[in-house]
């Protein structure tokens, strides 16, 4: 219940500071607070909401999952193999010194202007916090747990499964963690290039037509959309490490 109450005393106090400070404000790009929300029920009607918030969670969830699966997948094989984490740093670290939105223009000739070119942004940007934590999650496992586990016989896949992705899965989900803020941004930005419909979109045909409470609105429902998405990551990672939160809760209490 208190863990409860300081998560909703901070954006409260926020809300209201905002509140206080806009209010009688006169400014055409500053609108205060109460215009805003009195605006958001007739801009977000649940037409609006499945015309462009479904269509930007669904090319979210496409390119988080790839992003998710290929960081993993290629993380994992990287961080077991020393040789070919010799050959591969290099690589990594020049594509990941590249920004992801740089990329847009580029993407866009090879993947058109649809739904894949954003997916691939998405993806683009979201792989490299999962990849790198990943390899070093890998990297990090126990040596006594890995020669135990190989006096058993427990190698290949079977080693992987259980070994090395339990022992790694505190950095994986920090990866995924950050990669999910990262993913928000790259949906926003790519439906802000040759798009017709999702939020980014919509929050700049507002913004272009100079409708400002309106383009508010957006902000907010992106502000909203990922807080939702982080409750929901925190409910998904506490039940997939529920054995390394108990671990570190039963530390905390011991003397």
């Amino acid at each position: 219940m208190l863990r409860a109450l300081f998560v909703v005393a901070l954006p409260a106090l926020l809300f209201g500071l905002w509140w206080l400070a806009s209010d009688g404000s006169t400014d055409v790009y500053w609108p205060p607070l109460r215009t805003i929300l009195e605006t958001f029920p007739d801009v977000w009607t649940r037409a609006r909401l499945r015309a462009d918030l479904l269509p930007s969670l669904l090319r979210l969830l496409a390119g988080y999952t790839s992003a998710a699966v290929v960081g993993i997948g290629l993380g994992t094989v990287i961080g077991s193999y020393r040789k070919v984490r010799a050959v591969c740093e290099p690589v990594l670290e020049f594509l990941r010194a590249v920004p992801p939105p740089v990329l847009v223009p580029v993407i866009m000739l090879f993947a058109g202007i649809g739904d894949t070119m954003k997916i691939v942004v998405i993806a683009s940007g979201c792989v490299w916090p999962v990849l790198l934590n990943t390899i070093e999650g890998v990297r990090a496992v126990d040596s006594v747990m890995s020669e135990t586990a190989r006096s058993y016989g427990i190698t290949g896949p079977a080693r992987i499964r259980s070994v090395v992705l339990p022992s790694a899965g505190p950095q994986i989900f920090a990866g995924l963690r950050q990669a999910l803020s990262i993913g928000i941004i790259l949906m926003v930005i790519s439906e802000m290039f040759a798009a017709s419909n999702g939020l980014g979109f919509t929050i700049v045909q507002f913004q272009r037509g100079f409708a400002i409470p309106d383009m508010w609105t957006g902000i907010l429902v992106l502000g909203l959309l990922g807080f939702l998405l982080s409750v929901l990551f925190q409910l998904v990672e506490r039940r997939v490490l529920g054995w390394y939160h108990g671990l570190r809760d039963s530390s905390r209490r011991s003397p």
